[in-house]
């Protein structure tokens, strides 16, 4: 802890001392111990080598991705029918790590997901625009048979 800052927190409390009453302040520093580079993987010195890390909003970033904070756990598969379990490997480098687009980036069938509903909303805001577009792809929806017949068509094309 190299630079001691005014505390945001100020607490104070009245000490009598003879007749006259003392206003007293404390200040309010909070310590945080904790093995939060568990599983990342990086080489950590002895506990008592360690040093102290002051962690505010301006270097939040900086110390995730010092420490690399890692877990890797398995979990019920609800993406699946057959069920089973996902074997999950997430690393933070940063806040932004944590918000759930980025959690589904680090896992491959919710990555795929996520890029297949991106290339949906892009159609959809391609259609928004092009009514010529949107008829021709209802037209081919409406009509089944024609779809079902040209995917068979390129399934025997691509076997060849």
């Amino acid at each position: 802890m190299q630079k001691v800052r005014p505390p945001r927190v100020q607490l104070t409390y009245d000490v009598e001392r003879g007749d006259a009453l003392e206003q007293k302040e404390l200040p309010f520093v909070v310590g945080v111990l904790g093995d939060f580079a568990v599983q990342s993987g990086q080489a950590l010195g002895k506990l008592r080598d360690r040093k102290f890390v002051n962690v505010d909003l301006d270097n939040l970033d900086d110390v995730m991705a010092g420490l690399a904070p890692r877990v890797a756990f398995r979990a019920p598969n609800m993406l699946s029918p057959q069920g089973g379990e996902l074997g999950l490997d997430l690393t933070f480098r940063s806040f932004e790590d944590f918000r759930p687009e980025s959690v589904a980036q680090q896992v491959e069938p919710l990555r795929k997901l996520l890029e297949a509903r991106s290339k949906l909303a892009d159609l959809r805001n391609k259609l928004a625009g092009n009514e010529k577009l949107e008829d021709c792809l209802n037209e081919v929806l409406r009509n089944s048979e024609q779809l079902e017949s040209l995917g068979a068509k390129s399934g025997e094309e691509t076997e060849q």
